[in-house]
């Protein structure tokens, strides 16, 4: 099916909130809601929308046809599960097994970081859940997004939302409307446009829901590592144990790629060790490789602002270089906003090839380097 796409407009600031209402100030902001939600609710169809972490493409959580939508838009694999979004802890209640209580980790981690970019798996509701939503797992995986505009789209259609990211299955994720466009554009119906996201990077999944009552991390994002052993350790001091945070990414999508524009990416590997048997190349020898003297060559390099790499890009006949500053290598927050578009802009600007420097695997680094290993075809 092709649509005649309309971008509407949202003002996240004239949206506040009374306990779990949305209040809005903009006449223009509250029409838009509504046309949005009458397409979700009424008309089983897709709204792409913002939120904190990239822009997602949301339809009714409770709703095989709806969701089904999702799949068939993004070319998304079935075995891929979506993430439930809610707006309230209330919306959260009628979406658990009757008589199901939260575990004092999940309350803690509720309390510090809802709404946000933190998804926590919960045991799925056969009777509002409906398998497609979570690719036959037993378990459903729930976020409360804190943009004002999803989470007031939510609260107006009266609807959680099943949304993954609002690209092709296998693009970077968007963090701007013309990102949604260059790839969407005729195949939804609306998009809500609340500006640039703020974090840039997708929630972080965590699991706990097994036996030994530990934190898995299945996917790094917006929320750290370093940041929810914080809460947990400053929360339960009292009891007996303090769940571990472990890094175990092992979400059913994995095994496809992601992140990849329709450029060939290369990581490029200026502080970790090489693999044993490897001798690492000189920086300016594999820069030198990468001349065609026959072509014209376009290369997008995407590195921290204050990275040394940036001194042997020197200008050659034949050789164009297309820099994209990924922000201070102290501070990966501004690299995690800056990645995907990144990615995007680059594509966009037609480079053959996109370089990308390693950071380092702390903090927000450790989802930073996770989408990057998968976006790159190699490593250097």
């Amino acid at each position: 099916i092709e649509f005649s796409t309309q971008v509407l407009k949202c003002d996240p600031s004239s949206i506040s909130f009374a306990s779990d209402y949305p209040i809005i100030s903009s006449p223009d902001t509250s029409r838009a809601l509504d046309i949005a939600a009458h397409h979700l609710r009424d008309l089983s169809q897709t709204v792409v929308f913002p939120t904190e972490t990239v822009y997602g493409l949301g339809a009714s959580a409770q709703s095989t046809q709806a969701t089904s939508k999702i799949f068939s838009t993004k070319g998304r694999p079935p075995d891929n599960p979506l993430i439930v979004h809610v707006s309230s802890l209330t919306m959260l209640r009628t979406l658990l097994p009757l008589g199901y209580n939260l575990s004092r980790a999940y309350e803690v981690l509720i309390k510090h970081f809802w709404p946000g970019p933190l998804t926590l798996l919960f045991p799925r509701n056969a009777d509002i859940i409906p398998t497609i939503v979570t690719a036959n797992q037993p378990s459903v995986a729930i976020r409360m997004p804190s943009h004002p505009v999803a989470r007031a789209l939510i609260a107006s259609s009266n609807l959680p939302l099943a949304a993954p990211s609002a690209n092709s299955s296998g693009k970077p994720s968007p963090t701007r409307v013309e990102h949604v466009l260059r790839d969407l554009d005729g195949k939804v119906p609306i998009i809500l446009d609340g500006g640039a996201c703020d974090i840039g990077l997708e929630s972080t999944v965590v699991d706990g829901l097994q036996a030994d009552g530990n934190i898995r991390i299945l996917r790094p994002g917006g929320i750290t590592v370093e940041e929810i052993e914080r809460v947990l350790r400053q929360e339960m001091h009292d009891c007996a144990q303090i769940p571990k945070v472990l890094n175990a990414p092992t979400t059913p999508g994995m095994k496809y790629r992601h992140y990849s524009p329709s450029v060939p990416v290369t990581l490029i590997c200026t502080s970790s060790s090489p693999p044993q048997g490897t001798n690492p190349l000189a920086v300016s020898a594999f820069l030198e490789s990468l001349v065609n003297t026959h072509d014209e060559v376009k290369i997008g390099v995407m590195a921290p602002s204050d990275s040394k790499l940036w001194g042997f890009l020197v200008p050659k006949e034949g050789l164009h270089w297309r820099r994209y500053d990924l922000g201070p290598s102290s501070d990966p927050s501004v690299t995690a906003h800056r990645l995907f578009d990144g990615l995007l802009t680059l594509e966009k600007e037609g480079v053959h090839l996109i370089l990308i420097e390693e950071v380092k695997e702390d903090r927000e680094g450790l989802a930073i380097m996770n989408r990057v290993r998968k976006a790159a075809g190699d490593s250097v």
